[in-house]
Order: C-alpha cells, then structure tokens, then sequence
C-alpha cells in the first residue's frame, strides 16, 4: 500500500524566501522519491511568492483554524502519517488529528528551536550574556510539550538536540537528526566566477527573520564602517526577502550601504559577490543564507552563532570571529587575499559534500519514519509524558477551540 503523508504547514512554503521554505520542499521532495502521496494543507494565504505544489504533484487543501471542518477533512482522508511544521501547527491541529486518525504517525519538524532563539534574543535586548537558563521560559514549555505529544520530532540542529537531550532531558527515542537534504556538488574548473571577477560584499536573508533584521542593523553601526576605512570603495548589498520602510531607509549610497531588496536570483547576486556576510547575534537552526553562499562559492564571515550546526569537524567556509573589530578584520582579509579565500571556497563543497551530504541522511529518516508507524502502539507506551500531555491539551485546547468556533459562527 502507498504511504501517505499529511503535511500541515504554518505557511505555504516559498523557498525564494526562507530557509524553513526550503527545508519543507526537500523534505516534500523526499517523500516523493519514496512514491508516497503527499498532501499539504495550510491554513494561511498563499503569496505571490509560494511555490507551486500542484506542479510536482502534491493535493493542497486549504484549512480553517479552530473549525471543526478540519476533523471531517482529516477523518475522511485517514493519512498514515501527519506532520507538522512547527510545534504552533502541532499546538493548533496536534490533538484533532490524535482523535480522528489514532493510528497515524505525528511527526514534528520544528525547524528551529524557537525558545532557543528567542531566549538568545531575549539576552541581546538585556545585553548580556546567554545562559542556558534563560531557556526555561513559558515558551519553552509549549515547544517541549509539542515535542513529547509528537511520536517523533525532525531536529536540523545537532546542537539543538543535544540540547534537548541533555538540557531537556528527552529521550533520544522521540528525535531524529535531520539537517539540510543536499545533493553532491563538483568543483570543476569555471565553474564560478573567480577571484578577480567578483566584487563587493552581501548579506541575504528574509527581514521578516527578527535575527536577520538584528544583524544587518549591526552590520550597518558596527562592522560597515569598519570595513569601509579600509577599503573606501568596496560596496556591501543588502537583500532579502519582505523588506519594510525601516529597511531602505537604511540604504545610503555615499556610505557604499546599499539596500537591494528581494533577490530575483540568489544564484546570480551570490555569484557576483565576493564575500558574504553575516553578523548573526541570536538564532538558531540552519541558516539558508550561508548554505546558498557555499553552493555558488562564496566565501562567508560569520559568528559561533551563524555557523552553529553548519560544519561539523569540517573546516569553515571563510572565518568566524564575533567582536565586530575582528569581523571587519576578517571581512578585509577574505576580500583582499586571494589565496586565502580559494581555500575557503574549497571548504564549501566539503562541507557541502560530507556534512549536508543527502545520501547521507535520507535512507535514515524513511527507515525510522515506517519503523515507527509499524511499531506506533509500543513506540507510544513508552512516551508516558506525552501521553499524559495530549490527554490534557485535548481536554484544555479542545473546548477552547470549541468555544472560539461557536464565537466566530455567532459574529
């Protein structure tokens, strides 16, 4: 019998966009190639930038939040499997697909750890120093709930499931491992531009993203000016996907500041520039802006944050320094000296080929997914916690779901 798996989304994905996009669409893609059927329902608006699912194949279904169509929808479909983007999908739709389809396999991608992220935000506005207590928040507890009500949650970060396993004390049994799905590349002769043919500096990434805003603000206060002493006529080009009033209002021509906007083409703006930068301040998971940079051979200055769970044992692609001083120290050197900055774009395709690495990881996810799903019911028994969170959400988030449906109807 084909597998079939339900995808709930937070958002339609747009990998032009985000990271989080782009993680969706491998994982969508994976499933595919196991010739699954795959569905994917939303209950936001769709934009002018998300991907179309319909063109590879995927039913999308268009959902309603705290409405009980939902229940009739996912009760007459019966998926095998149901996952989750994001633990607030797993909050708002996790205990209807529990009671309507028991015996499917509720899988969480949390993308980030957000309490992570927003803990080290939270650090940054107090300026001082992130601790791992910060870490028990309100928020955190919902996200760690989630996590115990799934039967496996999809951690990108090996940072982040260290934490949770030895933080958190979750036991490994309901993570799994899996980063960036990526294919190969071959570093051949011309096959991007040189040294000498490119030119400039960038930073990328959607300034929806309150990390990404963070750090171009930064960029601009602290690091820029840095960098512009020494090279007076370099130019750094800001792009991004979503960017407000607040944003080009930072563009200043004089200062070489250039606020670009959403990219049309990654590809071809990476592919001019010669450094990336990212002066990443909080954060967490996988940065897509520097996993791009790699794939069109684009040497990076970045923090211990930015390259978090990004290289494992491999040597990084550029430099990671965090004192802004030696960002703009690091920045000059990668732009000025050619052979270091070959070596760096050397480092790209090995950590792209061995850390990202699909093969790699691919087989793994498929084989504990249909393990898990054929092992559901002992698989569960042994998650006490979880069970006894979802008993309590179903009765909590239930009727107050209930009582939001019964108020929209009236009005």
């Amino acid at each position: 019998m084909k597998e079939h798996i339900l995808i709930i989304g937070k958002v339609w994905p747009e990998p032009s966009s985000s990271a989080a996009g782009s993680r969706t669409l491998q994982l969508i893609n994976l499933f595919l190639e196991q010739n699954w059927q795959v569905s994917f329902a939303c209950a936001a608006s769709e934009s002018n930038y998300s991907f179309d699912l319909k063109s590879i194949g995927i039913s999308t279904l268009h959902i309603v939040l705290n409405d009980s169509s939902f229940d009739d929808l996912v009760k007459n479909m019966q998926p095998h499997m149901v996952l989750f983007d994001r633990f607030t999908t797993e909050e708002q739709f996790g205990w209807r697909v529990a009671q309507n389809c028991p015996n499917a396999l509720r899988i969480l991608d949390t993308i980030d750890l957000h309490c992570l992220r927003l803990a080290r935000q939270e650090a940054i506005k107090q300026n001082r120093d992130f601790s791992l207590l910060d870490l028990n928040s309100d928020f955190a507890k919902r996200e760690i709930a989630s996590i115990y009500r799934s039967d496996i949650s999809l951690m990108i970060s090996d940072y982040e499931m260290d934490l949770l396993i030895n933080h958190f004390k979750i036991d490994n049994s309901l993570l799994h491992y899996v980063p960036f799905l990526l294919d190969p590349i071959l570093i051949k002769n011309n096959q991007w531009p040189s040294f000498s043919e490119r030119e400039n500096f960038l930073s990328i990434g959607n300034f929806l993203h309150e990390p990404n805003w963070d750090s171009v603000l930064f960029l601009k206060q602290f690091i820029w000016p840095l960098i512009r002493k020494q090279l007076p006529k370099a130019e750094i080009h800001i792009y991004g996907a979503y960017p407000s009033k607040k944003v080009f209002d930072l563009n200043n021509l004089k200062e070489g500041f250039l606020i670009k906007g959403r990219a049309d083409s990654v590809e071809r703006v990476m592919k001019k520039t010669k450094v990336c930068l990212s002066p990443l301040r909080f954060g967490a998971g996988i940065k897509g802006k520097l996993i791009d940079a790699m794939q069109f051979g684009v040497p990076s200055v970045t923090t211990d944050i930015g390259a978090e769970a990004m290289h494992g044992e491999y040597p990084w692609n550029g430099i990671i320094v965090n004192q802004p001083h030696k960002f703009a120290e690091a920045a000059v050197e990668l732009y000025t000296n050619e052979i270091k900055w070959q070596k760096a774009v050397e480092n790209s395709a090995q950590i792209l080929n061995n850390f990202f690495l699909k093969s790699n990881h691919s087989d793994l996810l498929i084989d504990k997914l249909l393990f898990l799903k054929n092992q559901l019911k002992s698989h569960r028994s042994s998650n006490f916690i979880g069970e006894m969170l979802m008993h309590h959400t179903v009765m909590g988030t239930k009727y107050m779901s209930l009582w939001i449906e019964a108020k929209n109807k009236v009005h």
